[in-house]
């Protein structure tokens, strides 16, 4: 991943000033105890490209403005600014809300009925993914259907991957498949040899989002309907790959010992396959052998192969050992990389040693690497962790003073953080801050304030949260809704409880809740663990104490409780104990 940095300079900051700023501070984030350094820093100007400035304000207010709650009613404010719309002012607005579909919907179809105005594929593309990702695939289908047929077909190899991951990640397999099917059935796709691509795609996605069984029978429907057919060595090792993220070591192994059976030469993405693997596993040494075994059919090791053995044994605490393989890769042709780095920096964050991850960090600087926000977030995860809030502010302050532009995870880990702490107005104005650096408000973001603002019983403002949600696009959770109209109705708010239902119902949503939540059968569910866990501690007893199999069965066999069976058992030996 590359480094992104905000707009404060037009240079790149050097790696000198970097590790200056954030590491040889007075104010050291590490050690500062009292009030976080809450000096705000100013946002990043938004770029525009080419677009009215002005126009771009206009839009920008008037999807954060909750009394634009239609499409017609957006439409009819566009119109009355007089708003003129661009390629690239739309992609930007696009850019800038990409968890409001609702909204970018309504205003990419205005902008297609303006005259003059043609959008580029990737507009296209961001459109159908903005609503696949909200999961809006009739809506998605509809904007695809309506392009198959034109001579200038936006529609590309890259929108049918789109609607096959967001189907994968929505644990939807057979309508992703359909999808790869009909897409293979179009004259752009087939007769431009992309049909091989798109169906590594599709095991990709499923494999990815653990549906590797998924894959793999498809993968064996196709070869058993055509004897041809010869795999590319790319499909095996995705397929390789699913059943160890999918951590089911026996069918891995099994599809390894096929590979070698049939005659497929394997490649160094393979191997780094299964050292991944292995090491997803906590195999490591089983992945240590196969860097020398890669090595004896003349398979040179890189940074793919060494990378998850760094980062298996930092995840362990071993890391003299892990800087060891570090040494070993820096002899190797393509050396560490950021992500070497990354991982040594996750290892010593996990273990709680801040001061081994900053040295870390020190020496990538030291030797040409820029952290990345991920580098941060593993701090940032600590903070959250721990509840450690004025280290994780500071943090965050001198990032953004040092010339980084925190990503969208960052922003998760500091509300996550604060809401669990409950710092509620701190919370506020990094949900501020995120959407003014340009990251819009998505349902996990959003989730998380709502939850705070109703324990903190600020349900005014909850529910105009949950009302936004609604505006932009996004369904909230049942449980969201679930423990709002809960907490309203025990207070009586009876006229607020209506307003949220109301809101509710105007959006298709699920009502089923995760067995976690459930406000009228919390003591129940209690109890029944509590219960539970006595039978087994009792049957555990029993088979400590006793040693005849046929005593076990009769035990099995009667209608007393488990705990009285015990209870009896120990009685009876305590007994026989006395009288010898």
């Amino acid at each position: 991943m590359k480094a992104v940095f905000s707009s404060y300079s037009h240079k790149r900051p050097s790696a000198s000033l970097l590790r200056r700023k954030l590491f040889f501070s007075d104010q050291s984030w590490l050690s500062e105890q009292g009030n976080p350094l809450i000096k705000w820093p100013a946002p990043p100007l938004t770029s525009t490209s080419s677009s009215s400035p002005n126009h771009y304000t206009v839009i920008c207010n008037l999807f954060t403005d909750p009394a634009i709650a239609s499409a017609s009613a957006l439409e009819s404010a566009l119109e009355r600014a007089g708003v003129h719309p661009t390629p690239d002012l739309i992609q930007s607005i696009f850019d800038r809300f990409d968890s409001s579909p609702k909204l970018l919907h309504t205003l990419f179809l205005w902008a297609e009925k303006k005259p003059g105005f043609q959008s580029p594929p990737v507009m296209f593309n961001s459109m159908v993914n903005s609503l696949a990702k909200s999961k809006e695939f009739e809506e998605a289908w509809c904007l695809v259907l309506d392009r198959i047929g034109d001579g200038d077909s936006l529609v590309s190899l890259d929108t049918f991957t789109i609607l096959i991951r967001r189907y994968a990640r929505a644990g939807m397999p057979e309508p992703a498949i359909r999808t790869f099917e009909f897409a293979s059935s179009l004259k752009q796709i087939y007769n431009s040899n992309q049909e091989t691509a798109l169906f590594e795609i599709l095991l990709d996605s499923l494999c990815k989002e653990g549906n590797v069984r998924a894959a793999t029978e498809y993968f064996d429907r196709r070869k058993e309907l055509d004897g041809s057919w010869i795999p590319t060595i790319r499909v095996y090792n995705i397929l390789l790959n699913g059943w160890f993220r999918s951590r089911k070591l026996k069918h891995g192994e099994r599809l390894w010992m096929e590979m070698r059976n049939e005659g497929v030469l394997p490649t160094v993405v393979t191997y780094g396959t299964l050292v991944e693997g292995y090491c997803r596993m906590r195999r490591v040494e089983r992945a240590i052998e196969l860097v020398d075994e890669m090595k004896s059919v003349g398979l040179q090791p890189n940074s793919m192969i060494f990378n998850p053995i760094i980062d298996a044994l930092g995840e362990a605490g071993r890391f003299k050992e892990a800087l060891g393989m570090m040494e070993r890769l820096s002899v190797c042709e393509s050396g560490p990389t950021i992500s070497t780095y990354n991982s040594l920096v996750k290892g010593y964050c996990k273990k709680a040693d801040l001061v081994g991850a900053s040295k870390t960090i020190k020496m990538m600087i030291s030797r040409g690497f820029i952290p990345t926000p991920t580098s941060y977030n593993y701090f940032f995860r600590y903070f959250s962790k721990f509840g450690k809030i004025e280290e994780g502010m500071n943090l965050y302050t001198k990032m953004i003073e040092s010339g980084y532009n925190p990503d969208r995870l960052t922003y998760h880990l500091l509300l996550k953080m604060l809401c669990e702490e409950e710092r509620l107005e701190l919370a506020v104005q990094v949900s501020k801050e995120m959407r003014a650096r340009g990251y819009d408000m998505d349902l996990a973001a959003s989730t998380m304030l709502i939850h705070l603002l109703c324990k903190m019983h600020r349900f005014e403002e909850a529910i105009r949260e949950f009302e936004d949600m609604i505006r932009r696009g996004i369904v909230p959770q049942y449980l969201t809704f679930q423990r709002i109209n809960h907490e309203l109705k025990k207070r009586g708010l009876t006229e607020m409880s209506r307003k949220l239902c109301d809101a509710m119902s105007s959006v298709p949503h699920s009502s089923n809740l995760p067995n976690t939540y459930e406000p009228n059968k919390g003591h129940a569910s209690h109890a029944r663990r509590t219960s539970i866990m006595r039978k087994a501690e009792a049957m555990s007893d029993i088979l400590k104490t006793c040693k005849n199999p046929r005593e076990l069965a009769n035990y099995r066999s009667s209608s007393e409780s488990a705990v009285s069976i015990a209870s009896r058992l120990v009685g009876n030996i305590k007994k026989r104990v006395k009288e010898t």
